[in-house]
């Protein structure tokens, strides 16, 4: 798993006063680990860019102002609802010698064979919940798909990763190949009619032909023919 560096400012401000923060092009964050007191920082957007718009999982060197260092992950990025940018981070601090619980982008690889047959490509999970130390954990869950037929699937159970356990329920399926859907024309129900007769005679229904030439009014006879 490769590590980012990410330099950060011990901040004193909270609560309202983060606003002010923001309005310079910083964002408020907070370092926590077990035992540890939280610590409140701010980074800039340009340094958090690499831990927010990736597919990887990181670890991450944090490194202070007041020159203290940490081992941590990205545990939760919170946007602004309307424009959309970060406004606030939290890091969790990690020890070597103890498991953590992360989650880790799923991404595939290759066309399944299914595609070619008119199926589709449903990526249900992009992420799966894993647990173990953390220098085993794996920056993304590749899977092979190009095998995938018609109808065919990964599930969770297929993910088999070396000193890493998958928390996710095992029969959750992560990608699968399904055929095209078939739009079926609703037979509408009659009192008295089965839906098997209505469905034959909504098919043996022929449409109806138009005679040509003026349409009698009502009340008027049709004129004779020539």
């Amino acid at each position: 798993m490769s590590e980012v560096v990410l330099n950060a400012v011990v901040r004193n401000e909270t609560g309202k006063r983060m606003n002010r923060l923001r309005s310079t092009d910083k964002i408020p964050g907070v370092y926590y680990a077990h035992g540890e007191t939280n610590i409140n920082i701010t980074a800039t957007p340009l340094a958090m860019k690499p831990l927010i718009y990736t597919t990887n999982t990181h670890l991450i060197n944090l490194k202070l102002d007041n020159g203290d260092s940490k081992t941590c992950i990205l545990r939760d990025v919170q946007f602004d609802p309307i424009t959309d940018r970060p406004v606030h981070f939290d890091l969790q601090g990690v020890k070597e010698n103890e498991e953590l619980t992360v989650q880790v982008p799923v991404v595939l690889n290759g066309s399944p064979k299914g595609v070619k047959d008119g199926g589709t490509v449903q990526h249900i999970m992009h992420k799966v919940r894993v647990s173990c130390l953390p220098k085993y954990i794996p920056e993304q869950i590749v899977l092979e798909v190009s095998d995938l037929g018609m109808n065919d699937s990964i599930h969770v159970r297929d993910i088999k990763i070396e000193n890493v356990r998958v928390l996710d329920n095992p029969g959750s399926a992560v990608v699968a190949v399904v055929p095209p859907t078939v739009v079926k024309e609703e037979v509408v129900a009659v009192p008295g009619v089965t839906p098997e007769a209505a469905a034959i005679a909504a098919t043996a229904a022929e449409p109806e032909v138009i005679a040509k030439g003026k349409k009698p009014v009502e009340g008027e006879t049709a004129p004779a023919k020539k």
